[in-house]
This record gives structure tokens, C-alpha cells and sequence, in this order.
């Protein structure tokens, strides 16, 4: 009986850990301007959600440099405009710009950076995009996020 009694408890353990949000993902970046990635669901669960950016290309920043960018989707285009007069020191985003929801830095080849944003800044129903601000990437280098 007590035999049972552990199994049912450790079944009942092990699907209440299979059933938690997954808050994280990881996203990796290459020289052929794409990421790994077209779209990422966060669980309406989730306090924070952890987006961790690997470049695994072999050309430096200054040359095909990524970064990663979350913004309502239509905002994207302006935040990537003005952040190209902004330059690489700092990310290709305007300091200060009030539509970025969250980012990471650029980086390149080898380099890994992550950033964590609060949940409750998403609303459910909006449209939501990430995309790499370095100039000319965010035609190619972007997709959806979905709050679920």
C-alpha cells in the first residue's frame, strides 16, 4: 500500500512539473540573417519570460550583428528607423524609446546575451513582434509573439 501511495505521489509530482510554463526561450541568430525562430508563446502563467540570444555565426557585431527586440508589431518599423541613427553603441535603439517593451544587446559571433521582461507588460489579443534592429535585418529577421 505505501508502495502505491509513493507512486501515485511521485505521478502526481512529475505531472504538475510537465504541466508548469515553460517561462524561457532560446533563440540563436546566424550569419544568414535569420533566427531559429519564427514565433514564441508565452503562457499567460508566466511572472517573467527569459529570452536567451545566441549568435553562432562567425562574423563580428560591426558586420552582421544581432540583437533581439519586442515591441507591439506596429511599432517595429519605427523603433528599427530611429535606430539606426542611434549606431551600434547603442544597440540601434533611440535611448530612452518608450516603445520597446524589452532587448537585448548586439552581438556577434560566439556571444550570447539574455534579457528578462515582466509578463504583464503583453496583453492578450495584441499583436505582438520581435525583430533585430541592426539596419536592413528586420525585413528578414523577425517574427510573432503570441500571450496564450
Amino acid at each position: 500500500m505505501f508502495a502505491k501511495l509513493v507512486a501515485v505521489s511521485l505521478l502526481t509530482l512529475a505531472s504538475s512539473q510537465l504541466m508548469a510554463a515553460e517561462c524561457k526561450v532560446d533563440v540563436d541568430s546566424t550569419d544568414q540573417m535569420s533566427f531559429t525562430t519564427k514565433e514564441i508563446t508565452i503562457d499567460k502563467s508566466c511572472k517573467t519570460f527569459t529570452v536567451n540570444l545566441t549568435h553562432s555565426g562567425s562574423l563580428p557585431k560591426n558586420v552582421m550583428g544581432h540583437n533581439w527586440v519586442l515591441s507591439k508589431t506596429a511599432d517595429m518599423a519605427g523603433i528599427a528607423g530611429d535606430g539606426m541613427a542611434a549606431g551600434i553603441d547603442k544597440n540601434y535603439l533611440k535611448e530612452g524609446d518608450a516603445r520597446i517593451i524589452a532587448h537585448t544587446k548586439i552581438i556577434g559571433a560566439g556571444e550570447k546575451d539574455s534579457v528578462t521582461f515582466d509578463v504583464s507588460k503583453l496583453t492578450a489579443g495584441e499583436s505582438y513582434q520581435f525583430f533585430c534592429s541592426f539596419p536592413g535585418h528586420n525585413s528578414m529577421m523577425k517574427g510573432a509573439v503570441v500571450l496564450k
